[in-house]
C-alpha cells in the first residue's frame, strides 16, 4: 500500500493518506504501480468528459478534459517534456543541455512544443468516437513506458530523486507494471490493446535512445517526455478509421 500511495502522491494531485516524504526504496517500488495510477487517472478523466458532455458541446468537453488532465497530473509530465525540448535542442554540449533542462525558465523550444502537444491532444479528444479506450490506454500506456526506460537506460546525474528511484527499480517493478498494463489493455481493447503496448514500448525506447545520443543518460524530464509523447500518439491513433473499426470497447 505504501508503494501505491507513493505512486499517487508522486504523479498526481489526488489526496493520499500518508503525508510525508517517501524513501528511495519506496519510490523505487512505486514505479511498478505507475500504470495503476494511469488506470485511475483514465477513469477520472473519462468521468470529467462524460459530465462535461451533459452540459457542453463535444469540443468544450474535450477542452475541459484536457485541462483536467494537466491539472490532475500537476503539469508534471508536460513540464518534463517542455524542459526536455529546451535542453535537447537548445544546448550544444551534454553538459549545457543538462544545465538548460535543470533551469526552471521556459525557452522557445519548450513553449512551442508544449503548445503543439496540447493542440494535438485537444484535436484528438474532440475528434474520436472511442473516448473511453483512447483516454484509458493513453493514461495507462504513458505510465508504463516510463518505467521501461527508467529500468533500461542509465541516469544522467549523480544526485537527486531520479537517480535514487533508478537505483531501486528492479525487474519486479517492471513485471508488476506490465501485468497491470496488459490486463488493462486487454479489457479495454482486446488484442488491439497489446498492439498499442508494443507501440508504446517502441516509442518509449526510441525517445530514450534519441536522448542518449545527446546526453550521458536520461533524466526525470526525459521520463516525463516519454509519458507525454506516448499519451499524445495513443490519442492520435484512436482518431484513425482503422483503429475505431477494430476497437472492442468504443464507448462514445
Amino acid at each position: 500500500m505504501i508503494s501505491i500511495l507513493a505512486a499517487f502522491q508522486f504523479l498526481t494531485i489526488f489526496p493520499t493518506v500518508v503525508k510525508r516524504m517517501f524513501t528511495a526504496q519506496e519510490m523505487g517500488r512505486a514505479v511498478g504501480w505507475f500504470p495503476f495510477v494511469g488506470v485511475v487517472l483514465g477513469f477520472a478523466l473519462f468521468g470529467v468528459n462524460f459530465a462535461a458532455r451533459l452540459i457542453f458541446p463535444p469540443m468544450v468537453a474535450a477542452a475541459l478534459t484536457l485541462a483536467a488532465w494537466v491539472a490532475f497530473t500537476r503539469f508534471f509530465h508536460l513540464d518534463g517534456f517542455m524542459d526536455s525540448l529546451d535542453g535537447l535542442f537548445g544546448g550544444w554540449t551534454p553538459e549545457r543541455r543538462l544545465e538548460i533542462m535543470k533551469d526552471s525558465r521556459m525557452g522557445a523550444f519548450g513553449t512551442i512544443g508544449g503548445i503543439l502537444v496540447l493542440l494535438t491532444k485537444f484535436a484528438a479528444l474532440s475528434s474520436t468516437s472511442a473516448l473511453f479506450p483512447s483516454i484509458m490506454l493513453a493514461a495507462t500506456l504513458g505510465r508504463w513506458a516510463s518505467p521501461l526506460v527508467i529500468y533500461a537506460f542509465p541516469y544522467a546525474r549523480e544526485g537527486g530523486l531520479g537517480i535514487e528511484m533508478k537505483r531501486n527499480v528492479t525487474i519486479r517493478e517492471i513485471i508488476i507494471a506490465t501485468l497491470i498494463t496488459g490486463i488493462t489493455a486487454w479489457l479495454v481493447s482486446g488484442w488491439l490493446g497489446f498492439a498499442f503496448m508494443l507501440g508504446a514500448a517502441f516509442v518509449g525506447f526510441l525517445t530514450a535512445a534519441y536522448a542518449m545520443r545527446l546526453l550521458p543518460g536520461l533524466t526525470g524530464d526525459i521520463y516525463g517526455a516519454v509519458t507525454t509523447i506516448v499519451e499524445m500518439l495513443v490519442l492520435v491513433f484512436f482518431t484513425s478509421s482503422f483503429i475505431l473499426s477494430h476497437s472492442s470497447f468504443g464507448l462514445p
